[in-house]
């Protein structure tokens, strides 16, 4: 089984009246997700921050871009996705799932939706107590299977700059008694702090990917025998690189990070299954 993942994409709508600045940004975004998408895969995952601020047209034009190869596409949820629009509407724009779960014979995948809607003062992380139960059954019918969850927000206090405040699902949600009930290997993918890092606590590997626009790159999974590869693949195109700058500084809504590439371990490793 081969997963790619990208972190926070933030795919803006922009000031035309700029001269050059949407040129920019379709260089950008058509090579970048053109890279990400020309890997054949069984997936190809967002862990959210799709969108700039979540507007219709922002969702219109990145998906027609997504859209242009056959792909098995799945969107988490994050917070700037639902800036704009309820969550509802959302959904129904882009046919994804709120949350759900994909069993497979080699692994578990769990989509899980931990994003507030239309929260302009507090993007930290959430999960209702319905979706709470639903992901404890996944995890304990998963039994020793491998268990990948893809969200957008960090647990709290796992990987870099998840302990911060709104840096993470909020820390009175015990995500910890949900996690430890896991059999054998667990693996969660999630974005929003803009920074890679890769942390291990218990049988869990937390696995942080930085945005696209500090950092042009994404993950490829790589499920074997024995472990579970990931790897980072840098996009390093003239038009990802030379358009970067004029697009993150002309946004709003983002803060380009110039420390967002970890070290070696903070973006490649690998999980042994037995």
């Amino acid at each position: 089984m081969k997963l790619i993942l990208m972190g926070d994409l933030h795919f803006p709508e922009l000031d035309e009246t700029i001269p050059g600045l949407v040129d920019a940004r379709d260089g950008f975004y058509q090579t970048f997700l053109g890279r990400f998408l020309e890997i054949d895969a069984d997936a190809h995952i967002s862990l959210g921050d799709l969108t700039n601020y979540g507007t219709p047209l922002e969702l219109k034009e990145v998906y027609e871009i997504l859209k242009s190869r056959d792909r098995n596409f799945y969107h988490v949820l994050g917070n700037h996705d639902l800036y704009a629009q309820p969550r509802k509407e959302v959904l129904k724009m882009t046919g994804q799932a709120r949350y759900h779960v994909i069993d497979t014979d080699r692994a578990v995948l769990a989509f899980l939706d931990t994003a507030k809607e239309m929260d302009y003062e507090d993007w930290g992380g959430w999960v209702d107590e319905e979706q709470l139960q639903w992901f404890e059954e996944v995890v304990k019918a998963s039994g020793s299977k491998p268990l990948l969850v893809f969200a957008h927000h960090p647990v709290y206090n796992t990987t870099k700059r998840s302990e911060i405040d709104k840096g993470s699902i909020h820390p009175s949600i015990d995500m910890w008694r949900i996690l430890r009930q896991k059999e054998g290997v667990g693996i969660y993918f999630n974005g929003h702090t803009h920074v890679d890092s890769i942390v291990k606590q218990d049988n869990w590997t937390f696995v942080q990917l930085s945005a696209c626009l500090d950092q042009p790159a994404f993950r490829v999974v790589e499920m074997g025998q024995n472990e579970v590869r990931i790897s980072a693949v840098d996009v390093t195109d003239a038009d990802v690189l030379k358009n970067a700058p004029i697009v993150f500084n002309h946004m709003n809504h983002f803060t380009h990070n110039p420390l967002a590439r970890g070290e070696a371990s903070d973006r490649e490793c690998s999980v042994p299954i037995r």
